[in-house]
């Protein structure tokens, strides 16, 4: 049995990540910290741990290897910094950094300790997605001209971030506004699809549409160019009331759709890929959340995402908003 501690509990996905913690018979929950008392020592209550307000006596503690951060992000690089310096393994919950800046330190210091890191990019484990990566590296849809992905739900209009979640709706906290914490999702996915391709440039259009959260974005478009000469476009927003059709990819030989009734797949070079829905799709993976579980109990060569990688969407989605702010196309920082 792993033991593992609960740095940061601000994150709307924190009761997730105790609900999954709970269920685990190979994982103790050692500790839990938060610079926030009241919420940190609500969740211990939930994990049945212990609340311990020094985080060096955590991080200092041989007997916890791995922790979990979901504070805000823009804790995110003190918190790494600290638990790398003790190898400690690594969740932290997305986005890695505030931009490109924050992720580059983050990065440089998990690389440098050589532990294991995750972050909660869900979605790579989705039969679907796993499909559509996979005959685009096997070259079915011919030269990837267009790739299109949408995250949205109404969590502006339904309130969600009004109280205990009101930070996430202010980026001087979290980091982004409301396309940035969907859209971050779309962007890791999209990445992935090309193989990270890289992006040369990058725009976007953002703006408000019921002006619950001073100072937040509500929702946007963005445009994505990538080296290889394909587009890419992200929606994403928290005043949708649906979003029926979050997928399409075109190329030259080939087309992917997600409508109400599946995922439709059309390529010349697949037999019987007529557009039809696919019935036929690989098994789902584990959640991104369990896969680092997995990972630190020791189960090798899972499908992780790397800290290049998380550092690469954030450098790209501040690209996104320098650019709808200047009304202008970025070149996203390498890192």
């Amino acid at each position: 049995m792993k033991n593992v501690a609960l740095i940061g509990c601000a994150h709307i996905h924190t009761p997730g990540f105790i609900g999954t913690l709970k269920k685990r018979d190979d994982i103790k929950v050692a500790a839990v910290w938060d610079h926030d008392v009241e919420r940190g020592n609500r969740r211990a209550v939930e994990l049945d741990a212990p609340f311990i307000a020094d985080l060096n006596q955590i991080l200092s503690d041989n007997s916890i290897s791995s922790v979990v951060i979901a504070s805000e992000t823009n804790m995110h690089e003190e918190l790494v910094l600290a638990a790398t310096a003790q190898k400690k393994n690594l969740f932290v919950e997305k986005p890695l950094g505030m931009g490109a800046k924050d992720s580059s330190v983050i990065l440089k210091a998990i690389t440098d300790a050589g532990v294991i890191f995750q972050t909660g990019y869900f979605n790579r484990s989705s039969p679907v997605h796993i499909f559509i990566k996979d005959h685009i590296a096997k070259g079915s849809f011919g030269k990837v001209t267009r790739i299109r992905h949408t995250n949205c739900h109404s969590g502006a209009l339904g309130g969600w971030f009004d109280t205990e979640w009101r930070w996430m709706a202010n980026p001087t906290i979290a980091g982004v506004g409301a396309f940035g914490d969907l859209g971050t999702h779309s962007l890791d996915i999209m990445l992935w699809m090309m193989g990270n391709e890289e992006v040369i440039s990058a725009t976007g259009n953002l703006d408000t549409a019921i002006a619950r959260y001073e100072g937040c974005d509500e929702y946007g478009e963005a445009m994505l160019k990538f080296i290889n000469g394909a587009i890419g476009t992200i929606a994403a927003g928290w005043v949708d009331v649906a979003n029926p059709c979050n997928l399409i990819v075109n190329g030259t030989k080939g087309a992917a759709w997600v409508s109400d009734k599946g995922l439709h797949f059309k390529s010349e070079l697949v037999e019987n890929a007529d557009g039809g829905v696919v019935t036929e799709l690989p098994d789902s993976l584990p959640g991104a959340f369990d896969l680092y579980l997995d990972a630190i109990n020791g189960i090798q060569n899972l499908p992780l995402v790397t800290a290049l990688e998380a550092a690469i969407r954030g450098s790209v989605m501040e690209a996104i908003y320098i650019g709808a702010k200047s009304n202008s196309w970025v070149t996203p920082v390498k890192l």
